[in-house]
């Protein structure tokens, strides 16, 4: 088969690797679309993210869709056929953090792209038969595939406790930025306010759910008293200046991956009781991202403004320099969907 591979900062090789036999409880996927994440540029250009480092050749990409081919030994042989979204995890089902339902936490997992473990730029993966997702035909393979992202939003939004109501403030209006605010909204937030540095993102934000976008250069959030504030952009001075916009008793979940170390408004998150935690990737959020894509409450392929083919995987991975781009999907076996 296939695969992209990356063999250095900076430089993809195509090859030609086995297709890889399912294992018992697995699946056979051939992959149809693969999302570009931030963590997928990041390797491509530095070779590590804080402790994980690019040691051996690694095909990237997590964010993935796919037709099941074939089953290993205990999986029903009438799930070949089925189009799936790929829940990229392999959690050991022995550890603590697993056994208690926190399996996004497990310390021996194994996550696509995430060195050593390779990901989906390639024709074929495996993946543990209830890690692929079944998608009604009305779904499209982008929207299976950005299941992967929704899934994080959705995780941030569980953990702000957003409900019918809520006031939301979110920083950041990249691809998760966007993803959370849309999922905010269709989990009843009533007022969505967005912040970037970028005005063009900014309007996308309106696009996509916000009902107000403001400027933290010039526009000042504290005075917002919002319940939950949600970080998606990794940026210390956003999240000083945004937990100040938290009502007492709020939530504040950091998601955006930036500054390995921030100083935080230690008297304020006291004074204010605020809830302050982080997310980790996802656990139990596919059927609810599958749910919203398939009765369009969360439009995800309105968010796809770039397409290439897998042997143009490392433009793909440059396309988020391109002014206006949202999400880049590589499309390794286009046309499947219907």
């Amino acid at each position: 088969m296939r695969a992209a591979v990356l063999v250095e900062p900076g430089r993809i090789e195509m090859r030609e690797r086995p297709v890889p036999e399912p294992a018992p409880g697995d699946v056979l996927v051939r992959v149809t679309s693969v999302g570009v994440c931030g963590s997928d540029t990041h390797y491509y250009r530095e070779g590590r993210i804080g402790e994980f480092v690019v040691e051996a050749p690694l095909v990237l990409g997590h964010e993935a869709a796919g037709t099941i081919a074939a089953v290993g030994a205990g999986v029903p042989a009438g799930r070949v056929g089925q189009r799936v979204s790929i829940e990229p995890q392999r959690p050991d089902p022995t550890t603590d953090e697993t056994r208690r339902g926190r399996y996004n936490l497990c310390p021996h997992m194994r996550f696509y792209a995430t060195p050593p473990v390779d990901g989906a730029f390639c024709d074929y993966v495996t993946i543990g038969a209830e890690f692929a997702h079944p998608v009604p035909d009305t779904v499209s393979d982008d929207a299976t595939a950005l299941c992967e992202p929704l899934s994080v939003g959705i995780a941030a939004v569980r953990k702000a406790g957003v409900t019918a109501g809520s006031r939301v403030l979110v920083t950041g209006a990249g691809p998760i930025g966007i993803v959370t605010a849309q999922v905010a909204r269709a989990f009843g937030a009533t007022d969505i306010v967005v912040t970037d540095l970028d005005a063009d993102r900014r309007a996308l934000a309106r696009k996509f759910g916000a009902t107000a976008t403001l400027d933290p250069r010039t526009d000042d959030v504290s005075d917002l008293h919002v319940d939950a504030y949600i970080d998606a952009s990794g940026a210390p001075a956003a999240v000083a200046a945004a937990m100040r916009a938290v009502r007492p008793a709020g939530t504040v979940v950091l998601v955006g991956s930036g500054a390995e170390t921030m100083n935080l408004p230690v008297q304020l998150i006291q004074n204010r009781e605020l809830v302050l935690t982080g997310v980790f990737r996802y656990a139990h959020t596919w059927p609810t991202a599958i749910a919203l894509a398939a009765t369009g409450r969360v439009d995800l392929d309105a968010m796809v403004t770039a397409r290439f083919p897998l042997e143009r995987a490392a433009e793909a991975l440059e396309s988020d320099r391109t002014p206006g781009n949202i999400k880049t999907v590589v499309r390794v076996h286009p046309g499947d969907d219907t």
